[in-house]
């Protein structure tokens, strides 16, 4: 009697936990294979196999903290059940055809440090949802089609070191917030379609290394607080309407290797900047809209 009770025991377990993680968790798996067409993933899933067998599958401590899908010919809608994976800290879905929106359940995953789902085909709006993840450090989302705006309240990601938005269709101002997010070294916001002016506590970004917001509809002058930012190896802001004379303080760029600046109002002898950035390998400073010259300098990295 008591051997068949560890007998039961034993399959209860086995059937609840699905080869140690949860039903919750192994049913949101199973929901995104099934609605982005798992059959035909480029690295389909055996499910009769232990889910740590299932490719892109990492598993730590019986819960699923990596998906790691790119390349994997998933077509279709990632399920609201996605939000179950509670205890995901990376996801790539990087180069594949996801359609349709993020689904808001994404709020759910306070763990996540890493979200790649570029180079795909999702549309409407990137959900205010999104800045409920504290632990981001990485946001990439560039190259769908999204639209809306920015999500205001983007600076609550305090831990954020890349923002990845660009080639997209997104419209309006850039949020005040973003400058809260002191720890960004990469901002790429090109090829979309923002307006305004950049923030005003630009410096802010003392650790920003890229920024990057050419080809918008982006206007003004640039901040004199831009020279802050000393650790700037690229600022590219080529094709907007820009306009005026490039602050002084921008002498305190250095660091700068790449200065596109083109295609746009500018002001000034800007051909000089070239002797005041001794590091650059690529400048581009002419103002028209209908030529734009590069120079590709010799220098090493």
């Amino acid at each position: 009697m008591n051997n068949l009770k560890v007998t039961l025991l034993f399959c209860f377990v086995t059937i609840v936990t699905f080869g140690n993680i949860s039903t919750k968790e192994k049913n949101a798996l199973l929901a995104l294979y099934n609605s982005t067409n798992g059959a035909s993933w480029s690295n389909t899933w055996n499910l009769e196999s232990p889910v740590s067998t299932w490719y892109g599958v990492v598993i730590s401590e019986d819960k699923v903290v990596e998906l790691n899908l790119s390349f994997n010919n998933l077509e279709g809608k990632l399920p609201s059940e996605f939000g179950d994976l509670q205890y995901l800290q990376k996801i790539d879905f990087f180069r594949n055809n996801i359609s349709g929106t993020i689904p808001t359940s994404i709020g759910n995953l306070k763990n996540l440090q890493e979200l790649n789902i570029s180079f795909n085909q999702l549309e409407g709006k990137i959900p205010s949802e999104i800045t409920q993840l504290s632990s981001l450090r990485v946001l990439q989302l560039f190259m769908n089609k999204l639209e809306g705006e920015i999500p205001t309240d983007i600076g609550s990601l305090k831990n954020l070191q890349q923002l990845e938005l660009y080639n997209n269709q997104l419209v309006g101002e850039i949020p005040a917030s973003i400058t809260e997010l002191t720890n960004l070294k990469e901002l790429l916001l090109s090829s979309n379609r923002l307006s305004g002016k950049l923030p005003s506590k630009i410096s802010n970004f003392k650790q920003l290394e890229v920024l990057s917001a050419f080809d918008n509809n982006l206007f003004g002058t640039l901040p004199s607080s831009i020279g802050e930012l000393t650790n700037l190896k690229e600022l590219v802001i080529a094709n907007n309407a820009f306009y005026g004379d490039l602050p002084t303080e921008m002498a305190n760029l250095t660091n700068l290797k790449v200065l596109m600046i083109g295609n746009n109002g500018f002001q000034g002898e800007l051909v000089k900047l070239e002797d005041q950035f001794p590091n650059l390998t690529q400048f581009d400073f002419v103002n028209t809209r209908e030529t734009t010259s590069i120079a590709t300098l010799d220098s090493e990295d």
